[in-house]
């Protein structure tokens, strides 16, 4: 199992949208974490791009992460009202408002480019692939991973084939992983959540939600984590693809909140007029209200774009991705040893 078999126990967060690039990917794994490429929001072919350019990067295992096709019930008047609202928001900003269409982000065709090119580790978010899926993937040489959000997520997960499960807090930044986009958000939290999936399953487990230091780290691995994913504290990296108006927002103090409103999934981001005006009213229609919005989230003004982030976004620091993997191991072994002799 790779993960049993990292030098540091990172894991680097898939990122879509831009932030996880091949420099940033190769970084973090030649560090001895892990790292991982987002497919979601890319075409099949750019992704295999994007994964033979990580390995003239790196020999290191590396992953790639691909969204499930939501097969949810959109309610199509709602949706039809929310557009109409964000209307006089797009012409405030000089843009047209995306066609608001339903497809599977590439999805067949993203299988067959993590296949043909046995990446190390696939993983998925928004679902779990039928047993199927994760059999051929395993049998081209992928350790497959979902994401779970609750001890139910991760039981179907185990018993598909999964390998290994990332287990998502309420307090992570970005899209919410929960297989089905209409469920009540859940607003477990990691701690609580690893202790309910640990005593569903029996499979490697990686924690991911808010972490940002050292300490936070040793928490889950003493929790029983394999490895702890972060992902709000690489978008500062210089490797990262992260635009410069979203890194000046995250070095700023603010409060995150879940919301629909860019996308029509759950996620956590930092609070802004558009997420405080249209929060309450978004539909549960992904992907079809994140092509609505695209145009005027890429209107470069803050008050109006998708800014991921975790609970703990503040401290996040520009440091060079291999640095940070270093130094969140380096930190976590101390805390570990610390806590160890106080118990002794």
């Amino acid at each position: 199992m790779i993960l049993d078999e990292l030098r540091q126990p990172i894991v680097q967060a898939p990122m879509a949208g831009g932030a996880s690039t091949p420099e940033l990917v190769a970084a973090v794994s030649n560090a001895g974490g892990l790292g991982f490429l987002a497919a979601g929001y890319l075409i099949p072919r750019d992704v295999r791009t994007q994964i033979r350019a990580t390995r003239e990067l790196t020999r290191e295992p590396f992953g790639v992460n691909i969204f499930v096709p939501d097969t949810s019930t959109v309610d199509g008047p709602a949706l039809a009202r929310y557009r109409d609202r964000i209307a006089t928001e797009a012409g405030r900003y000089g843009v047209e408002l995306g066609d608001a269409v339903d497809e599977d982000d590439g999805w067949i065709g993203k299988l067959a480019v993590v296949r043909e090119e046995r990446v190390p580790v696939v993983s998925f978010t928004f679902g779990c692939p039928d047993s199927v899926v994760l059999a051929e993937l395993k049998e081209a040489g992928c350790t497959v991973v979902i994401t779970v959000t609750s001890a139910t997520e991760a039981s179907k997960a185990v018993a598909a084939g999964a390998d290994a499960l990332c287990v998502q807090g309420a307090e992570a930044g970005a899209h919410r992983g929960t297989f089905r986009n209409a469920d009540p958000i859940d607003d477990t939290g990691l701690l609580p959540l690893l202790r309910k999936v640990s005593a569903a399953v029996d499979v490697p487990l990686i924690a991911t939600g808010g972490l940002s230091s050292g300490a936070d780290v040793a928490a889950v691995l003493v929790a029983g984590a394999t490895a702890a994913q972060l992902g709000t504290m690489f978008l500062l990296c210089p490797e990262a693809g992260t635009r410069q108006v979203y890194r000046d927002a995250l070095v700023r103090e603010g409060r995150t909140a879940v919301t629909r409103a860019f996308t029509g999934r759950p996620a956590r981001g930092l609070v802004n007029r558009f997420l405080n005006e249209n929060s309450a009213v978004a539909p549960a229609a992904y992907p079809h209200v994140h092509h609505l919005t695209a145009n005027l989230r890429g209107a470069g003004d803050p008050e109006v774009m998708s800014l991921w982030a975790g609970q703990a976004h503040e401290f996040a620091r520009e440091l060079p991705a291999a640095e940070l993997v270093t130094t969140l191991a380096s930190d976590a072994r101390a805390a570990i040893a610390a806590a160890a002799r106080r118990f002794s």
